[in-house]
């Protein structure tokens, strides 16, 4: 029987994130996505041959306003783990 494999390191970096016309903490937003992004990943996994770094992520669904800081932050990793697994729209 072989080793197991070390686990890779994945880093996504957000550089900015512009959520206009929500009111929600960006502090909550921002550990909302990072904990739902984290959770994705160790469950689901990403395809270990897609190194690439996407500068935009566009074709997210419609949000309404008033979401919840979590909420919102869950469903933008969401769209991120959507887009490094090649099921969502990223454009370079």
């Amino acid at each position: 029987m072989g080793a197991t494999p070390a686990p890779r390191e994945i880093r996504v970096e957000i550089g900015e994130l512009v959520l206009g016309g929500f009111r929600a903490d960006p502090d909550r937003v921002s550990a909302a996505f990072e904990d739902e992004l984290t959770r994705l990943v160790r469950e689901r996994g990403v395809p270990a041959d897609a190194p690439w770094t996407a500068d935009v992520l566009s074709g997210l669904p419609p949000l309404p306003a008033g979401l919840s800081a979590r909420r919102l932050g869950q469903e933008l990793a969401r769209a991120v783990h959507e887009g490094l697994c090649g099921r969502g729209e990223v454009t370079s």
